[in-house]
């Protein structure tokens, strides 16, 4: 399988942070407009900001945490040459639990359902992070 495969999951990662970063914009430019934000406050406190910035601005911290380990974890099974599709699709499930999460996160914030999103990607993670040290423990490829 050509090890350039794993990329694909993680630029819609990058993608989906991006997004986050325009959604943000958005809302704060539309949340202005509306008079609805002291500038000056929300300049020093993210909490001035509405409820619906402030989903989206927890959103993108969340997007610099757990999908971290997972860049990592995707740049070393293409640096050991262990991309199977074993790999990919740990990682595309990874993406898209962040996606289903992103999606909780700015909506409805439904804290029980974002945290078994969280924990699923959490749990994939995990996996890559098994397989990626069997392999550099042992040398031995897993099919």
């Amino acid at each position: 399988m050509n090890s350039s495969y794993i990329i694909w999951p993680v630029l819609a990662q990058i993608l989906l942070t991006l997004l986050m970063f325009v959604m943000l914009g958005l809302r704060k430019a539309k949340a202005v407009k509306a008079g609805e934000v002291n500038r000056k406050l929300a300049a020093l406190n993210n909490r001035e900001w509405p409820e619906d910035v402030v989903k989206v601005s927890n959103n993108i911290t969340n997007q610099f945490e757990v999908p971290v380990l997972f860049y990592v974890l995707c740049l070393v099974l293409y640096s050991i040459n262990d991309v199977g599709m074993f790999a990919i699709v740990l990682a595309w499930l990874f993406t898209l639990s962040r996606y289903a999460h992103a999606y909780v996160h700015i909506g409805s914030n439904y804290v029980p359902m974002r945290l078994r999103l969280f924990l699923l990607g959490c749990f994939l993670v995990i996996a890559m992070f098994i397989r990626v040290a069997w392999v550099m423990a042992t040398g031995a490829v897993i099919a």
